[in-house]
């Protein structure tokens, strides 16, 4: 157990940097839009309807903060459902970008709100609420207040699909005072790789709550039949040639896209009817990143502004640049060659697994550090060409364009490393329900 000084000195800080940073977190919820709606539920007032809802069930209570772990929480909920029938399911996410996926993935009996911020009494309200027989967080969501009261109501919390950066855990260890009893307290932890087990052990984790699974990643990214936009007749609407190459710039971040969109002028001397489409990680930058393709003279057109009614006329426009949220993997579909962002000009890298496993090419920059083993799986078998450069990514999508045998050789190989490391989704469901049963949940 903390010692009462630790809880204490947590909550001021905590109160304090919250107070000092609410200014820009509130700007950037009433950027995004529809801010008003489940605002209270982030203080943990969840309201008479949820808790009608969750009246004498079962609940286990799955976290992810934003897109990308809601993409992995909506296989894990599906398994789940199939392993435990008697549980209700409640999925929570930070973001609003988080809430859109999770109710436009998730079927309408699974409740979704939003997480409550790590106040004491926020929290305290949000568990009497939800009144969770277990909790379920994805990847690396650590907030003391939170996992303090679910262990004073010796409620399990399973962390899966974790991953440990250096960042990360020189943070950790740095504030072992802090972290330590909670990496405890954890009833099981499913991790990617060898390394991030041997970190969380060394950060408090009890040895025997460590498993490794694999990354669930690689079983969030399996092809979906569902088709939630077709994209190909959306691209003749804006007058792309059904053969025109394309390229698409998935999650990309500040400085990117307009490196993307000199490169295109550039290689349209060679490829005239390439196509670039840009899906900046964060829709809410499309004002300012159409400022700069204006500033280029790139002719372009908002995902947003398409409608039934739009008919545009052939070659009117060399670029598409989504400003909505959820159909990535939609465009990844149509891709010739695919750029994962947030590798070249920011650093973390995005996740390269769901271009992969449709089999496409893939490239990303040199900063991939919160996908390090993965990527380097990638490019170590063949699947994937890591640049280091704006000049090499321009000779690298160069290359490719020019040759299909290149293309399909990378994304053959991009396949192969996704079918041989699935599988994490079922080994993950076991530890949970392992524990369940052992602590007389589960018949």
């Amino acid at each position: 157990m903390e010692r009462r000084w630790v809880r204490i000195l947590y909550n001021i800080v905590f109160k304090v940097f919250f107070w000092l940073s609410a200014p820009y977190y509130f700007w950037r919820l009433w950027r995004r839009g529809n801010w008003r709606e489940g605002f209270w539920q982030r203080f943990g007032y969840y309201g008479a309807r949820v808790k009608h809802a969750l009246t004498n069930r079962n609940v286990i209570w799955l976290h992810a903060v934003s897109v990308g772990e809601v993409n992995v929480c909506v296989q894990v909920v599906q398994a789940l459902e199939a392993r435990l029938p008697t549980f209700k399911l409640v999925v929570s996410t930070t973001t609003t970008t988080g809430m859109a996926e999770a109710r436009r993935r998730l079927p309408a009996h699974i409740e979704k709100v939003y997480y409550p911020v790590d106040f004491p009494r926020a929290v305290s309200r949000a568990i009497r609420t939800l009144h969770p027989r277990a909790v379920v967080i994805m990847e690396a969501e650590i907030w003391p207040n939170f996992l303090w009261k679910l262990r004073v109501r010796r409620i399990p919390v399973f962390l899966v699909n974790a991953r440990i950066s250096e960042r990360s855990y020189r943070r950790y260890k740095r504030f072992g005072w802090l972290f330590r009893s909670l990496f405890r307290s954890f009833a099981g932890v499913g991790v990617q790789n060898e390394q991030d087990a041997r970190r969380l052990v060394e950060l408090g984790c009890r040895p025997e709550a460590v498993h490794v699974v694999g990354s669930l990643k690689y079983d969030a990214a399996k092809v979906d039949s569902r088709v939630l936009l077709d994209v190909p007749a959306l691209l003749r609407q804006i007058g792309v040639d059904e053969k025109a190459q394309i390229l698409v710039a998935g999650s990309t971040h500040a400085g990117e896209e307009e490196l993307l969109a000199r490169m295109c002028q550039r290689l349209r001397r060679r490829f005239p009817d390439l196509f670039l489409i840009l899906v900046p990680r964060h829709f809410e930058r499309g004002r300012e990143i159409g400022e700069t393709l204006k500033k280029l003279g790139v002719r372009f057109v908002y995902r947003r502004e398409i409608t039934a009614q739009t008919q545009l006329a052939p070659g009117s426009v060399e670029c598409l640049l989504v400003n909505t949220t959820g159909e990535l993997k939609e465009f990844y579909k149509v891709a010739t060659v695919v750029f994962v962002g947030k590798s070249l000009t920011a650093h973390g890298g995005q996740n390269p697994i769901e271009p992969a496993a449709l089999g496409k090419p893939v490239v990303f920059g040199p900063y991939m550090e919160n996908f390090a083993k993965v990527a380097e799986e990638f490019v170590r078998s063949g699947g994937a060409i890591q640049v280091h450069s704006p000049e090499e990514l321009e000779e690298v999508v160069g290359r490719l364009l020019a040759s299909p045998e290149d293309r399909r050789r990378l994304g053959e190989r991009a396949l192969e490393v996704v079918r041989r490391n699935t599988g994490a989704l079922e080994r993950t469901v076991e530890m949970i329900e392992k524990v369940l049963r052992e602590r007389g949940f589960v018949a």
